[in-house]
Order: C-alpha cells, then sequence, then structure tokens
C-alpha cells in the first residue's frame, strides 16, 4: 500500500500489460486512445481516486488527464 490506498485493483485494469506510452501522450489532445482504454475499465474510479490523492502529475490515470485531474482536486476542495 503507498499512502494508505490498497493497489490491489492494478491487476485488473485494462491497461495491465498495454504500451505504458498509451498512457502519457505528448499532449492533452493525443489523450483520445488511452481515455477509450479507460473508459471501459472495471478499476477506473479506483485509479483515478490513486492519481488525485498521490497527486499524479503525468499521465492518464482512470481516464483523466493531468489537466482534469486538478479540475477535479479543485472541485472538491471548493465542496469540502
Amino acid at each position: 500500500m503507498i499512502q494508505g490506498v490498497n493497489l490491489s485493483w492494478r491487476k485488473n485494469a485494462s491497461c495491465r500489460g498495454l504500451d505504458p506510452a498509451i498512457f502519457y501522450p505528448a499532449s492533452e489532445e493525443d489523450a483520445a486512445e488511452a481515455k477509450a482504454i479507460c473508459a471501459g475499465c472495471l478499476v477506473r474510479e479506483a485509479c483515478l481516486e490513486y492519481a488525485l490523492v498521490n497527486r499524479e502529475r503525468d499521465g492518464v490515470w482512470g481516464g483523466a488527464t493531468e489537466k482534469e485531474r486538478r479540475r477535479i482536486l479543485r472541485h472538491r476542495r471548493k465542496t469540502a
């Protein structure tokens, strides 16, 4: 476990075994392929929460880009 987050969800991730480069696109606009893979993933929410809790700066996690994750965190702070 990292920072209190259970990582067992990773074994069921749709991205498991795929080229990691897919999930680290050059720009937000190039994230469509990664987002499509995430859209059908059974552990998408756990992946996104992991990225939010651990402040992952790069890549697509749980179907969200870095910019989208920052927006989610700002929204959470405002509604807390």
